[in-house]
């Protein structure tokens, strides 16, 4: 595509905070928890809290890397053993990975941090893995909460953590038609500032949006709090540079094709699986020159679903659209305070334009739908409130587990007709499953489409002496609810492999056979992140088995 020259891009943004070993975010994420927060888990919450406390610094396993090993990859780029490179490696940020951040045993890390810079890297690091069977972890931010970028070897001897932060930058911008190429590392945060250059953005803004990478947003199919107004991140690419273990595949060509299947849905979703995804070109927009606000309560869950069905359908396009349940806006409300007198249910939305007068005809128009769902508008306080803190809920995780309360999310998303069923299947789901401690149990409603919407629960409950297997009951009940009520087992965090368990329930055995069809062919020895989406098929003995052995 006609683009602009490298030289005439932006340098890269300066290098991205790290997430600290053991926590969401950085350390100036963590913070003391709410009084509201510690009111409402003392209030609402039954059973005694069982803390589990933080430790001071970890203890990761030793490396199984040959000197031999450790430089064939240093001659194809950056590498290291360093024990505290390797503890920022060792997984995701569930609950279940918060919780093993917490135990003072041994933690299972990857043999080694390899860094590449480029595709010719990444390529030239997965043809030394795949040749001395050493498994490979594809890592960009780390914020995976399906177990997604686990430290797993598989059948392997040892286990590469592959991080792309080095490959961050914008690689080709193309103004006339709007499409930009990041190289995957890049995270959230440097791609908007990257863009705001050239007057863009890509308007993909998740819950994990200051530290996730745009390489991890496709490989997982991320949807981002914006997604009714710019689409889910799969909707924005329009093209990908691939390395796997036996080739590249360069998918960037017309924004629209007939020739054949499109290939870029199998790279979409296959969450390191397959190889890894280098580069990525996205469809961006222009800056939006205005912005409102909106906020409306529903007597009922129901009553304001139907109502966002009326909308969306319609064809009505907030930026952001979301409807919390009862219990959910009255939570919020004590923790945030905007809305303390609100009854019912909580909806908020925000509208952009190339100008104050669009963005108004949304608002208007959204209004008026509204209104006639009985929606009583609350003017644009509470969706201000939301946008403010919308990145900071998952740092309170950390802060709770201290004292001994878990919470935890899950999503799904069903047809309008299965919508309300699906949520009650849910909600009974958790709240036996965690039973004795009198769960609370939030969902909301927050991407939506003319055929059905997302919803995303969250779950709080007092910690037992287990926790890990308290939360591994919950989640099993609530994914086999799910799978019953015909819904999908993940809208956006992906499969991992927490969610693996449960996908041939809604894609089929074929549909399983199919994706280890493609593992076969792209990653025939099975170095590409062991265990996560589909099986490991079996190895074939590697040519240096016996010289390594």
């Amino acid at each position: 595509m006609a683009a602009t020259t490298p030289p005439e891009l932006p340098a890269v943004p300066e290098t991205r905070p790290r997430m600290t070993w053991d926590a969401w975010g950085t350390d100036e994420d963590v913070r003391r928890l709410p009084a509201a927060a510690r009111f409402l888990a003392a209030r609402m919450l039954r059973g005694e809290p069982h803390p589990v406390p933080r430790i001071p610094s970890p203890r990761v396993s030793p490396s199984r890397l040959s000197v031999d090993d450790l430089t064939a990859l240093r001659s194809a780029a950056a590498a290291t053993t360093d024990d505290a490179a390797r503890a920022l490696h060792l997984g995701g940020k569930s609950t279940p990975d918060l919780l093993a951040r917490r135990d003072p045993g041994t933690q299972q890390a990857p043999d080694a941090v390899v860094s590449p810079a480029t595709h010719d890297e990444v390529a030239a690091v997965l043809a030394i893995c795949d040749a001395r069977g050493i498994a490979v972890v594809p890592f960009g931010g780390g914020t995976s909460v399906v177990g997604g970028v686990e430290p797993a070897t598989g059948t392997h001897r040892a286990v590469i953590a592959l991080d792309l932060e080095g490959t961050a930058g914008l690689l080709r911008f193309d103004g006339t038609s709007l499409l930009a190429t990041f190289g995957a590392g890049t995270t959230g945060p440097q791609a908007e500032e990257l863009l705001a250059a050239h007057g863009c953005t890509l308007g993909h803004f998740p819950q994990s949006f200051r530290y996730a990478s745009i390489g991890g947003f496709a490989a997982t199919r991320s949807s981002g709090q914006a997604s009714r107004g710019y689409g889910r991140f799969d909707d924005l690419v329009h093209g990908m540079r691939f390395a796997s273990p036996v080739g590249d595949l360069d998918l960037d060509r017309a924004p629209a094709s007939a020739a054949g299947p499109d290939l870029r849905q199998l790279v979409l979703g296959s969450e390191g699986a397959f190889g890894v995804i280098t580069e990525v070109t996205v469809r961006v927009h222009r800056l939006p020159k205005a912005t409102l606000y909106g906020a409306w309560t529903f007597k009922s869950f129901a009553d304001g679903a139907e109502a966002v069905r009326a909308l969306t359908q319609r064809g009505i396009r907030p930026t952001v659209l979301r409807l919390s349940d009862a219990t959910e806006t009255r939570v919020n409300a004590a923790l945030g305070g905007h809305v303390a007198r609100m009854r019912g249910c909580l909806a908020v939305a925000t509208f952009e334009g190339a100008s104050k007068r669009e963005a108004k005809a949304a608002r208007d128009a959204t209004a008026a739908v509204f209104a006639k769902h009985r929606g009583k508008d609350r003017g644009e306080a509470a969706a201000r409130s939301w946008e403010r803190g919308r990145f900071a809920a998952p740092a309170l995780r950390d802060a709770l587990l201290d004292i001994g309360v878990l919470a935890e999310t899950l999503e799904t998303a069903a047809t309008w007709t299965d919508l309300a069923g699906l949520k009650d299947a849910v909600t009974v789901a958790l709240t036996e499953a965690l039973a004795d401690t009198k769960p609370i149990v939030l969902c909301h409603i927050s991407h939506v489409y003319p055929a059905g919407a997302s919803l995303y629960f969250t779950v709080v409950a007092a910690l037992t002496a287990d926790p890990a297997a308290q939360w591994a009951r919950a989640k099993d009940a609530a994914s086999r609810a799910i799978v019953a009520a015909g819904g999908t087992i993940t809208h956006h965090h992906a499969v991992g492999r927490d969610h693996r368990p449960y996908l041939e329930d809604e894609i089929g055995p074929l549909g399983v056979h199919v994706l280890q069809a493609v593992k076969a062919t792209l990653d025939p020895n099975g170095i590409m992140n062991p265990g996560a989406l589909v099986a490991v098929p079996e190895r074939r003995p590697s040519a240096d088995d016996e010289i390594l052995a």
